[in-house]
């Protein structure tokens, strides 16, 4: 099977690029597994980061202290299935099925039962229901770091397609043809598009996102993922698009 030669930029111009256009369907339907090295990275930086991950838990529980310190929500996982090329296809089929779903670790940075009125929506530029150590911890992407338990039990990899709630994968795989296709490789902590473009605050904005997700599906390697954990350093220290 041919397939096209990855495009290898340097970090600092991956943003120029324009959006890849969707991948072509592919027989290539095994999902990637999260290595056991990659594990074993997990659970070393969490030991390393254990201090922080005390003085941040303190920070929240002093400014919200009947709220949890973690947030835990349903997230879609990879598809572990083995899917025909026309699984791909544009045309929607009757039946849908998606990723396995796990519960997703993160510290709480919304007020307690911040959607029990409003239901499954995204974070707004100044969400009122952010609180100030929230506020901090999504500027720095350090709201992120409890995943680092999601990818030492193998529910997750530290660099792929962001997990997305049960809701809004049936919604957009509804929406948008090849959706689905991003399911096919484990999610990440990081990935291209979240160093690339903001938070999702519209449907408008995850079509983008989307584009990158298939462009690195299809162009994965060791080296892509290198230039995404340097880039995401590079996010993190500037605090660019966090809500």
């Amino acid at each position: 099977m041919n397939r096209s030669k990855p495009e290898h930029r340097p970090p600092s111009r991956w943003g120029e690029f324009p959006p890849p256009p969707p991948v072509r369907a592919t027989s290539r339907t095994e999902p990637l597994e999260s290595g056991q090295l990659e594990r074993i990275a997990a659970m070393t930086l969490m030991l390393m980061v254990t201090p922080l991950l005390a003085m941040i838990a303190l920070g929240i529980k002093i400014e919200s202290p009947r709220g949890p310190v973690f947030y835990r929500q349903e997230r879609v996982g990879v598809d572990r299935r083995r899917q025909s090329a026309a699984a791909f296809c544009e045309e929607r089929r009757k039946t849908r099925g998606f990723g396995r779903s796990f519960l997703i670790w993160k510290f709480r940075t919304m007020v307690p039962d911040a959607e029990a009125v409003t239901g499954p929506v995204w974070a707004a530029e100044r969400d009122p229901r952010i609180t100030r150590v929230g506020r901090v911890l999504r500027n720095l992407r350090l709201d992120e770091l409890p995943q680092l338990m999601n990818v030492a039990v193998g529910e997750m990899s530290l660099i792929g397609p962001r997990p997305e709630r049960p809701h809004f994968v049936e919604k957009l795989s509804g929406e948008m043809p090849y959706y689905e296709r991003r399911l096919s490789v484990p999610p990440g902590i990081t990935g291209l598009a979240q160093v690339e473009r903001k938070y999702d605050e519209s449907v408008s904005d995850v079509r983008t996102k989307l584009k990158y997700d298939l462009f690195y599906v299809q162009h994965r390697s060791t080296l892509m993922n290198v230039k995404i954990l340097i880039k995401t350093v590079d996010v993190v220290l500037r605090g660019r698009g966090a809500r």
